[in-house]
């Protein structure tokens, strides 16, 4: 099983973005509608072909890469964080559950993704472009961390965790003695990221009580990059904090537009202004030595 190739990303969002460019110009009605979608999934497609782009891009050799992931280790250790290993242990035996997870790290996650986009788009459109905002700051600065090699704790050899893709399936990692350096990105986990990022569109959009359940989908997303052996805790303690300041960005962002678009124009600075002075300067235009008229009085 294997991801949408990055080349075919790159297809498929110039071919939405050549649509939209189309689009642009026609009249009201279907075709405007049409085009809002097509620029978004243009948007959507760059961003997923540069996350699978970016994971042969990472600098360093492959022992460097181990030695991080083990220094990482090391520092949860010292955290009194539990160990990878210790986390996976118990469901080693479980292979159905394994074969789930793996199916979810594989591309599930990325459904879910896509599918929190077009529902924040097509029922809360005010509030879609913060959401893909900070999904796409949030992608950007998680894969310029990755540029660092790091390998998973799956690869780190003394660590213990099994490389459950490989042992039960599916896996999107060619079976070779040698990994590439697509499998070391593992710094910071860019599944955990878009975890918080669709748990925080549905606590942002929705007003029920019930959509503080939705924060327990980054925590199901972190069990199952950590007990697939694909990830550290360490790596989703990053993407929570990449992706917090990614929203604080484009809040802020939104705020700043906001406050710019309720300035009035040149032409209502200029009506109101006139409104405002338009008393005093009567006053002050006023002919002198002629007196006001009562009423009932004649001129003298």
């Amino acid at each position: 099983m294997q991801w949408l190739p990055w080349e075919d990303a790159a297809y498929a969002a110039a071919g939405t973005a050549v649509t939209t460019r189309a689009l642009t110009g026609r009249p009201a009605g279907v075709a405007r509608a049409a085009r809002a979608w097509t620029q978004e999934l243009s948007v959507m497609f760059a961003l997923y072909g540069l996350w699978q782009m970016a994971g042969g891009l990472s600098l360093g050799q492959v022992s460097g890469a181990v030695s991080r992931g083990r220094q990482i280790s090391t520092v949860e250790g010292w955290l009194h964080l539990p160990s990878e290993a210790a986390l996976q242990r118990p469901f080693l035996g479980a292979h159905d559950l394994l074969r789930f997870l793996d199916l979810y790290y594989v591309g599930l996650h990325v459904g879910v993704t896509g599918a929190c986009l077009l529902w924040v788009f097509a029922r809360h459109r005010s509030r879609y472009p913060v959401v893909r905002n900070t999904l796409a700051l949030s992608t950007a600065a998680s894969l310029l961390i990755a540029l660092v090699s790091v390998a998973p704790p799956r690869l780190v050899p003394g660590l213990g965790v099994v490389d459950v893709g490989r042992v039960v399936g599916p896996t999107v990692y060619p079976a070779t003695a040698r990994p590439g350096l697509d499998q070391l990105s593992a710094m910071p986990s860019v599944h955990v990221a878009w975890a918080v990022v669709v748990a925080g569109a549905v606590v942002y959009c929705l007003r029920s009580k019930w959509r503080w359940l939705a924060l327990a989908y980054p925590f199901f997303t972190l069990s199952v990059v950590v007990i697939t052996g694909n990830h550290y805790l360490a790596d989703g303690a990053v993407a929570v904090v990449i992706v917090v300041a990614a929203a604080w960005v484009s809040l802020r962002s939104r705020s700043w537009r906001s406050s710019q678009s309720w300035r009035p124009s040149q032409s209502g600075r200029s009506s109101w202004i006139w409104r405002w002075s338009r008393p005093w300067l009567t006053r002050v235009l006023r002919r002198p030595g002629r007196a006001r008229l009562r009423p009932g009085s004649r001129p003298g």
